[in-house]
């Protein structure tokens, strides 16, 4: 799976499924379920390191994750999602975080939540070499600004202003959108103004492609948006196996198998006295 990839299935009108993921060993069981698309994503910070936001998630700790994401599933496209901060501040620091992520992380493409003044930075990530996933609409990483999550779009003005970033940004060479909890209007006006592939969280079934949270998805989060209903409920097995190896535990019953002490060989120390 490539960009090239998703261009063609998003021109044939083909939907392309998106997750995010955060390990190798999950990464290797979606690729092999089919996932076109993994984003290493920032929502890290909450499931995997228990921060309230996305704003916590150290840059090094992402690029870390995004490298054993693409090892798991080194035939999948592999976004890795660029922290708060690593790329607000400066443009050249922005550049070398960038660059990081395709070398160190081995990512395909690095994806920044953005608007269309971003889009001189968009300009000299792409003359760079960089591939870029422009994000609009909700942005998790605004969590303070906006007193927490929120849609995006839903007045005249604000949807607007959405289409408007997502134009911009494609103009300044993102080669990928993806729009966050928007009415589906929005994401369809997107996706008649735009040339490349858009995926869409919360935003309808107008996008290319869909992607969510996977522990969302796997009912493995204590609440979830709206848009993001699980189709199963890990959570709740996990809870009964372990339980079910606190018994056993309990009842001294962990495991069957039992090793044995080789024949012909003298024993020494204290297994010797124990015989």
């Amino acid at each position: 799976m490539t960009i090239r990839t998703l261009r063609r299935m998003a021109q044939r009108g083909e939907p392309f499924a998106c997750l995010t993921c955060y390990d190798a060993t999950t990464a290797r069981w979606l690729e092999r379920a089919g996932v076109h698309a993994l984003l290493v994503g920032d929502t890290a910070a909450e499931v995997v390191l228990g921060y309230d936001s996305t704003i916590h998630m150290p840059l090094d700790v992402a690029i870390a994750l995004t490298a054993g994401v693409k090892r798991g599933a080194p035939r999948t496209l592999v976004m890795g999602d660029m922290p708060f901060m690593s790329y607000q501040a400066d443009d050249a620091e922005a550049l070398r975080n960038a660059g990081r992520f395709l070398t160190e992380g081995l990512a395909d493409m690095v994806k920044l939540e953005a608007d269309a003044s971003f889009a001189p930075l968009v300009r000299k990530l792409t003359r760079a070499g960089v591939p870029v996933c422009a994000h609009v609409g909700s942005k998790p990483q605004h969590v303070r600004v906006t007193g927490g999550y929120a849609s995006a779009g839903r007045t005249p003005e604000d949807a607007k202003r959405v289409v408007d970033d997502a134009l911009a940004l494609q103009e300044a060479g993102a080669i990928c959108l993806l729009v966050e909890a928007t009415p589906d209007e929005v994401a369809r006006e997107i996706v008649e103004k735009t040339e490349v592939p858009l995926i869409g969280i919360g935003a309808g079934p107008a996008p290319h492609g869909q992607i969510l949270v996977l522990q969302d998805l796997l009912g493995l989060t204590a609440w979830q948006p709206g848009f993001a209903q699980p189709l199963a409920m890990l959570g709740e097995q996990i809870e009964q196996t372990a339980g079910e190896w606190v018994r056993r535990v309990a009842c001294r019953q962990a495991s069957d198998h039992r090793y044995e002490i080789k024949t012909g060989l003298k024993p020494s120390g204290r297994v010797a006295e124990h015989l």
